[in-house]
């Protein structure tokens, strides 16, 4: 898989504003991506150097839309620590 299929996005919450304080991202993932290929994807696209991948399966929530039932969709997230003195330019807000 190429990097740019990996990595779908990041995610911007305020747990992960809290987490980039202790230099550590959160991005959503490809659901089949494993930890070395979400490291390496990383690394690629930001040239930066990763300390630790953690994963986390986010399972899709009943919801109620246009008066009918639905789900919203399940999806794969990504913890990735960098070493320190690294981050990420591109996502610095």
């Amino acid at each position: 898989m190429e990097p740019y299929q990996i990595i779908t996005q990041p995610i911007y919450t305020e747990k992960g504003v809290i987490s980039k304080e202790k230099n550590c991202y959160l991005f959503k993932v490809n659901k089949d991506a494993t930890k070395i290929q979400i490291r390496q994807a990383v690394e690629k696209l930001f040239k930066v150097k990763v300390e630790k991948v953690n994963t986390v399966p986010v399972r899709g929530k009943k919801r109620f839309a246009k008066g009918g039932p639905g789900i919203t969709s399940s999806y794969k997230k990504a913890y990735v620590k960098l070493l320190p003195g690294q981050k990420i330019e591109e996502l610095e807000v």
